[in-house]
This record gives C-alpha cells, sequence and structure tokens, in this order.
C-alpha cells in the first residue's frame, strides 16, 4: 500500500493549512510530507506512488523497470503511441499534459519518470521538483545548457531524489574502469577519445534518424492521436510532419542534439567519473556542412579540461556519425575498434580500450597487458541495478550514481560541443561560473532559447 494512500484521511490542501497557520500558532502539528511539498522519505517496506511523463517508446521501458512500486498517473501527447503503456498499467489516470497532472495528481504523486523528447524534459523536471517529487529524466537530461545548469540547481535546493537515464552507470565495467584508472593501471591520463556511430548505424549502413537536411516543405495533416502543440511545448512552433514524430526529432535543433546528446552522453559518462571531470575550459570541433535545422551527419569535437587534484589536464575527443579515432598502435594485428561504441584511455604507462557503450568491457591493451595486470581490490559499492538505484533513493535518500549533481555538468559539456558545431566549429573558450562563451559572443545564442509563450522554467 502506498503511504500516500494510508494516510489518505490526514491529507489537507497547501491552502489550507497555510492559510490556517497563525491559528496554529503554538500547537504541534503532524503534516504528511505531501502537504509540505518537502523531500520526506517513504519508508523502504512502502510503495511509491510514480507517474509518467512521456510513456511511449523509452518511456514505457523506463515505467517497466519501476513497476514494483504504484504506477498511478500517466501522460502523453500521443494516445496511439502510448496505447500499449496504458493498456499495461490500466489503472492510472490518463492525461495529455504534465501540467495538468501534476497540478490535480499532486497529492498522490511521489515521484516522476520523464522520458519526453530533449526539448520538454528540463520544464517536466523543473515542475515536479518543484512540487517536491523525486525525478528520473531520460539522457540528455536537457535540451541546452543554460537548462541543465537550472535543473541541476533546483533538485539540489529541493533535496530529492534524482537520476538520469544514462544506464551505463550501473554497469559492472563502468566501475572497473574507475577502480583500474584510480589504482594506476595505466598512469595519469592526459587524452582520452571516445565516438559512437549515431546518427548512422555503419554495420547496417542505414540512418538512425536524419541530420544534414533542411526542413520539409509539405504539411501534412496531423495524425487525430497526436496533440501537435503540446509536443511541441516550448520549442518554437512549426508545422507537424512524420519527419520530426515519433523518434526522429533527434537530429533537429529545436529538439534534440544527434548522436553526441544520444549517445555522447552514455560515452562520455565513465570519462567523467573516472576523471572526475567537470567544466571544460574550451571546447571547438568540426563536422561535415551544418544545416540551419539540423545537426551534420557527422562530427568531432575537442574538450580540453584542467587540471583535478592531482590529476593533470586532460583532453577528450568526441567523434561520431561513423568517424572513430586513430587505431591504438597497441592494438594487436587483426583487431579492429568497434563500428558502433568506445573509449580509449590513453595514460602515460599504457592504454585502455573500452568496448561497447556506457563502458561496458574495459581493458588494457595489448593482450599480455591485461593477462598480466594484477586488478585492484573492488572499493566502489556494485549496483542493484540502474532505475533499483533510484527507487531506493527516493525511499532512503542515498544519492544514485547519476544523480542531477553529475549528470547537469556532464550534460553541459556535452551540450557545449553542439554549440560549437553551431557555430561553424569555432574554438569556445568557456566561463563556467557565469555560463558564458568568453570569445564568441554569438554562441551564447545558443546556450539558450526563447520558449513559446505559456511555457517557462
Amino acid at each position: 500500500m502506498s503511504i500516500t494512500k494510508q494516510r489518505q484521511d490526514t491529507k489537507i490542501s497547501r491552502r489550507d493549512f497555510l492559510g490556517g497557520a497563525a491559528a496554529l500558532a503554538g500547537t504541534f502539528t503532524i503534516v504528511p510530507r505531501h502537504v509540505l511539498g518537502g523531500n520526506g522519505r517513504t519508508p523502504p517496506s512502502e510503495k511509491l506512488n510514480i507517474a509518467g511523463i512521456g510513456v511511449g517508446g523509452q518511456g514505457r521501458w523506463d515505467l517497466e523497470q519501476v513497476s514494483s512500486e504504484n504506477i498511478v498517473a500517466l501522460c502523453d501527447v500521443d494516445e496511439r503511441r502510448a496505447a500499449a503503456t496504458f493498456q499495461r498499467f490500466p489503472n492510472a489516470r490518463r492525461y495529455k499534459d504534465f501540467r495538468k497532472m501534476l497540478n490535480e495528481e499532486d497529492r498522490n504523486i511521489d515521484a516522476v519518470v520523464v522520458a519526453t523528447p530533449d526539448h520538454v524534459h528540463a520544464i517536466a523536471s523543473i515542475t515536479a521538483i518543484q512540487m517536491g517529487k523525486h525525478v528520473y529524466c531520460e539522457k540528455p537530461l536537457t535540451r541546452t545548457v543554460y537548462e541543465a545548469r537550472a535543473v541541476a540547481k533546483a533538485a539540489r535546493e529541493a533535496k530529492v531524489a534524482t537520476q538520469m537515464g544514462n544506464q551505463g552507470m550501473a554497469f559492472e565495467g563502468n566501475r572497473l574502469i574507475n577502480e583500474w584508472i584510480w589504482g594506476g593501471a595505466i598512469g595519469a591520463v592526459r587524452e582520452v577519445h571516445a565516438w559512437s556511430d549515431r546518427p548512422t548505424h555503419v554495420g547496417k549502413k542505414q540512418l538512425y534518424w536524419a541530420q544534414g537536411i533542411d526542413r520539409p516543405k509539405d504539411t501534412p495533416p496531423v495524425p487525430s492521436s497526436l496533440d501537435w502543440d503540446l509536443w511541441l511545448g516550448p520549442a518554437p512552433y512549426r508545422p507537424y510532419h512524420p519527419a520530426y514524430v515519433p523518434f526522429s526529432w533527434r537530429g533537429w535543433w529545436d529538439f534534440g542534439s544527434g548522436g553526441l546528446g544520444d549517445m555522447g552522453i552514455h560515452n562520455v559518462a565513465p570519462v567523467f567519473s573516472a576523471l572526475k571531470l567537470g567544466a571544460p575550459t574550451s571546447v571547438h570541433s568540426s563536422s561535415t556542412p551544418v544545416y540551419e535545422e539540423t545537426l551534420p551527419l557527422a562530427s568531432t569535437v575537442h574538450c580540453e579540461f584542467p587540471a583535478r587534484g592531482d590529476m593533470p589536464p586532460v583532453k577528450l575527443h568526441w567523434y561520431d556519425g561513423g568517424i572513430l579515432p586513430r587505431r591504438p598502435e597497441e592494438l594487436e594485428d587483426g583487431q579492429e575498434l568497434s563500428r558502433e561504441d568506445g573509449v580509449i584511455f590513453v595514460g602515460e604507462k599504457g592504454t585502455m580500450l573500452v568496448e561497447g557503450w556506457g563502458g561496458r568491457s574495459p581493458r588494457l591493451i595489448p593482450e599480455a597487458r591485461m593477462k598480466a595486470y594484477e586488478r585492484p581490490p573492488k572499493t566502489l559499492p556494485r549496483s542493484i541495478g540502474h532505475h533499483k538505484e533510484w527507487i531506493r533513493a527516493c525511499k532512503s535518500g542515498t544519492p544514485t550514481r547519476s544523480n542531477f549533481d553529475f549528470a547537469g555538468p556532464l550534460t553541459e559539456a556535452v551540450l557545449l560541443g553542439t554549440v560549437s558545431v553551431r557555430t561553424g566549429g569555432k574554438k569556445l573558450n568557456w566561463d563556467s561560473p557565469n555560463l558564458k562563451v568568453t570569445n564568441v559572443p554569438e554562441a551564447n545564442a545558443y546556450l539558450h532559447y526563447q520558449y513559446r509563450q505559456g511555457w517557462t522554467l
């Protein structure tokens, strides 16, 4: 039984509580946590009441992972795409507008899963956070650098449990990367290469989604199941087109951030964690032709990070769209880099190759070096499961490994790469405390944008 349902008879509205505060002066009163909107914890033995915002596709999978709890409300702007989720959780109340859902279900919701397109992440997350709800948000945390800073700040102030949906942070290999690097397996790391084939799929010679194209000229009718205005949310208005939904939005500047925002979050996360990275000091890039509406087909991004404690400055290089880094000399003859996803840590005493997304399978190269390596003790706590970590955090306050204090700076750095790409590859000197590019003034226009009327953080 939910703690919310157990206490239903004791509920009062925030207005009633605040309006009667003076009369209650000097009287000891116990008020439920949902009335105060604070960060009270649900006992581990009781179930959370969870709402989903964006429940088709990835959102459906996320909700399945937390279905041990009570799924009480579902919100999606496309009834057809959400139909399978509605059927899976028939007792959950249904909505199209998450603002209405959160307002009407305020007292019934403990936590929220946000799995909308990127351009809605920030507003949905902050709205829930400011109401005292715990939040799980898909990656990238936001669509703009400014939003990433704002969402992390709001979560910190509200003291709610948060997690970004980069599941690789729960992988065993992700933890091994940290322990091996911290144990000196390859010495001090001054250079890292990370990549993904997105938006292409090199092995299958196809596109995951379109990039490097112009806006379509035709204006087909909006499907009857889709509320197009709500789908656009804060983004500038444009006519509906199937080139944007349900999944191809990732390649459009107004809605997503391409391969970098999609798989960059996954593959750069273990780098951020192992090397204890924060804000870069500069970012520059190169790419195939940049279009006004969409990201380029392929790009490389180069970030410079300052020294951190006893760790030296490091350069991080990103490659997408099928571009690979230079083949490491330590790699044995006949072996090649994965065309899909990977990371190379270049240390002063050796090289570590990570194969697969999210830091799945690290190894020292060449193979003889790996066979001779005496692994250090496992010092990091092992994961109980990515989504289970968030559920535990909601109930106990134990931070998740990818909470918004980690996810915010990671997202900022990744999205700065897209800002550089959008400026034609210019080197951007980054003033993180002031959230400002200091040497290319026009780049600051891409750190955020003007929301449509009716939408605000």
